[in-house]
Order: C-alpha cells, then structure tokens, then sequence
C-alpha cells in the first residue's frame, strides 16, 4: 500500500483515535519508525471504553477539541474514578464537575496532577495543560454569592487552554464597581456574566461593549427569584444586543461555549 493510500485510510478513520495521537503515529509512518500495519491497528481502535455504567467517549477530544467532561452529580465517587482513570490512560486531561469533597479527596489520592477547585465544585487534572490562546475571557458575578457559578465558567474556560479575568461583585446596586472595569470589559473577546436575584447585570455588561456576552443565572435571591427562574426571564428577555443565555447555575456550560467563540477568535 503506498503512502497516500495510508493517509487516505487515516483520514476516513481518523474519529478512532485523538488528534495527538494520530499526528505522532502519522509522522511515525511518514518517518520510516512505524509500519502500516501499526497504523491501521491504531485506529482501528474502539472509540470508547465500556466500564458497564458508563461508556466513556474517548476520542470526544478530536470531534470537540476537549475530552469528555465528567458531570460528578449522581456519580459515586469510585465511578468518577474510573471515569477519569479512562481518560487519563488516553494520556487526555480530565474535567469534573459537581462533585462532592469526598469524591474531591479521592481523585486526588489517586492521580497526581489533580487540583481541587472548592469554590467550583470542580476537579483538573492536567498532565500537560493546554497552550492559552490569544486574547482573554472574562467571567463576571453580581455578588459574591455567585461566585461558585462564576468560577466553574472561569475554571472551565481555563482548562480549556483560555486566559480568564475574572471580574467579581460588580452588580447593578453598585453601579460604579463595574464602570471601573471598563477598560478589562471591552478588551475581552467575550464575556460571561453571572447574576441572580433579577438579573440584571448581562443587560448592562451589553450595552457596554461590542463583544458576545453568555449570560448565566444563578439561583441566588429570596422567594420571589423562584431558584433562579427570575433570573433566567430577565435575562431571556433582555434588550441588551449580543446576549445569550445558558441554564441556572450552568457554570459549565457558559465557560465551554466562551472558549469555543474564542477559539474562532484566537483563529483568525
């Protein structure tokens, strides 16, 4: 078989392995250290690992650019273990959220470059972090209340291999505090904003810059915020031009969609 032969192959089987992988055992063969056949096999891999209760997507790193994210919520933390123990051996670096301190304390008895996130509710494990792309993130709360949403956005964008400014307690009672971040506010390549009780402060982060602002409700607020859904409304039916909005308390998905409208920043 000659070589473009194999790299036609490759490339209709690429989904099998990760984007690291495959562009070392593609400059192997190119390079006469490895044969055809070690290529083939290598991709021809399953793309997931069966543990029985989960099947762990191993190759989401090169359809998305980031492995599989593990939601600890619900998971025991032996499951959430193994779990990452999966991704870990795929020599991938690991993200969990929502999972509780005992689940915390294991994965960093068990991996060593785990790193307890208390406020973010999250563990990374890094073997070897991302280069930071150009240009910055920055993630805003209303209060300090917000803060652990604030950081799971922040936390998830970092590990993602973004700069994060994190900007906190600058909602709307206090009008001033967020006017003097103006300069780190429009220099951002987009903004995530946290906010409870009504929600306003997307809506004025918006009217201020010309940037893509990802607006995040958190459940934070007496009776009336109904967990939340105050919020999530406010935010919904902003006048602000440019906002979008994820679920309540979705640090998560806030910092994940961030980093993916940076990426097509950092890239042009």
């Amino acid at each position: 078989m000659d070589t473009s032969l194999v790299f036609q192959t490759a490339l209709r089987i690429l989904p099998l392995v990760t984007a690291e992988q495959a562009a070392s055992l593609l400059d192997a063969f190119r390079a006469g250290r490895a044969s055809r056949d070690d290529v083939l096999r290598a991709f021809q891999a399953a793309p997931l690992a069966d543990l029985g209760f989960a099947q762990v997507d191993t190759h989401r790193a090169l359809r998305k650019g980031f492995p599989e994210v593990i939601f600890g919520a619900g998971k025991t933390p032996t499951q959430i273990a193994a779990i990452a123990g999966k991704l870990v051996e795929r020599e991938q670096n690991v993200l969990v959220t929502r999972l509780t301190p005992e689940a915390a304390r294991l994965l960093k008895r068990k991996f060593k470059h785990a790193v307890w996130h208390e406020a973010a509710r999250a563990v990374t494990i890094e073997k070897q972090p991302l280069p930071k792309r150009p240009g910055f993130i920055a993630v805003l709360c209303a209060g300090t209340s917000d803060l652990p949403v604030a950081d799971e956005a922040a936390i998830t964008a970092e590990v993602m291999g973004n700069r994060v400014e994190r900007i906190t307690d600058v909602g709307v009672a206090g009008l001033h505090r967020l006017l003097a971040k103006m300069e780190t506010l429009q220099r951002a390549n987009v903004l995530v904003v946290c906010a409870g009780m009504e929600g306003a402060l997307p809506s004025v982060v918006a009217g201020l810059v010309s940037k893509p602002v990802i607006a995040v409700p958190t459940s934070i607020g007496y009776g009336a915020a109904f967990g939340g859904v105050a919020a999530l409304l406010g935010m919904l039916t902003s006048c602000g031009s440019g906002v979008t909005v994820v679920n309540i308390d979705n640090g998560f998905g806030a910092g994940y969609a961030a980093s993916q409208i940076n990426a097509l920043v950092g890239s042009q």
